[in-house]
């Protein structure tokens, strides 16, 4: 069957079948073929494998020494992997049960399962799990050459943000100042500074800033990269007038921080900033308290609108790329 496989000449083909491995986006169920010599991996993700590399629909043939969770129920479960932490979103708890007792007799590679077991809550954007298989939510997640320690329990991490991440990251350049104003365990923060930008994250939440000072560590960026815990608006006081680069990842409240943000912004900074607004008008409610908190002081540039995913029934999850310049 046709399954989403990056393309690569053989000559490149274990490089590239490295790298998607450690970005755990390659598809275990279909088997890796060769052929008019090209390489075709299949993959887990096309969207996120489509930002660095060529992906083709193509017919690979299905592994038949692995047992999915599918040939155990009898259907097709919907799930989410974080590293070695299967996530469920079911309500009913004996589908929960019947799922995670398939994964776990399957050939998925699977520590814990977890079902969803509240929304995302509190100023700490943490969540609630029935932990359904296995004991512990601390696990490692690996993406585009990054690893991160984080626990599902403790931190809010979203790993289908990976594309957008590294939309950003991609534009950072070395030597610039970036400010992660809600870094979490460090998605944004530490390839910012792998791409040798000093960098600053703050976070309320005292178990992130921990993981992102470990995350730090373990992909070699410590040096560059100083993590704070607190309130932003706290903070900003130590940085005024010093960023390059600004990262809001805060899309429920983010406009309650903008005064900090142009606290915050050097004589020229480049703003990322999330939203989630109606469809009706996803991008004018944020540009205009972008406009409202930065001038007169800075000229406002309005660089890229970018509907990032649905993220309810007529709403968007959105990002504003804006430039400040001081006046």
């Amino acid at each position: 069957m046709n399954v989403p496989c990056v393309r690569v000449p053989t000559s490149e083909g274990e490089a590239t079948r490295r790298v998607l491995a450690e970005r755990d986006l390659v598809d275990r169920s279909h088997e890796i073929t060769v052929r008019d010599g090209s390489l075709y991996i299949p993959v887990t993700d096309a969207a996120a494998a489509r930002a660095e590399f060529d992906v083709v629909e193509f017919d690979a043939a299905a592994r038949e020494t692995q047992t999915m969770p599918a040939d155990v129920l009898g259907f097709d479960p919907t799930y989410e992997r974080l590293g070695d932490v299967v996530i469920l979103d079911e309500d009913d708890p004996d589908r929960a049960r019947e799922i995670a007792d398939a994964i776990a007799d399957s050939a998925l590679r699977a520590r814990t399962v977890v079902n969803r077991a509240s929304k995302v809550k509190g100023e700490l954007r943490v969540r609630e799990w029935d932990v359904l298989v296995g004991e512990s939510t601390e696990t490692v997640h690996r993406e585009y050459g990054c690893e991160f320690l984080l626990d599902i329990a403790q931190v809010y991490f979203s790993p289908r943000l990976a594309t957008e991440r590294h939309r950003v990251v991609e534009q950072v350049g070395e030597g610039e100042r970036a400010f992660d104003m809600f870094a979490g365990v460090g998605p944004f923060a530490v390839p910012m500074a792998k791409r040798g930008a000093e960098v600053v994250g703050c976070d309320l939440n005292d178990a992130a800033v921990d993981y992102l000072r470990e995350n730090a560590r373990r992909n070699g960026v410590e040096e560059r990269l100083t993590a704070v815990q607190g309130d932003v608006r706290e903070a900003a006081a130590d940085y005024e007038d010093w960023a390059d680069r600004l990262v809001m990842n805060l899309p429920h409240s983010a406009d309650e921080f903008l005064d900090a943000a142009v606290r915050l912004a050097g004589e020229e900074c480049v703003l990322h900033y999330y939203d989630i607004q109606h469809e009706d008008d996803p991008f004018g409610p944020g540009i205009d308290a972008i406009r409202a908190a930065a001038e007169p002081a800075y000229d406002v540039r309005v660089d890229t609108e970018r509907v990032v995913r649905s993220y309810a029934p007529h709403e968007y999850n959105v990002c504003l790329d804006v430039t400040l310049f001081a006046r």
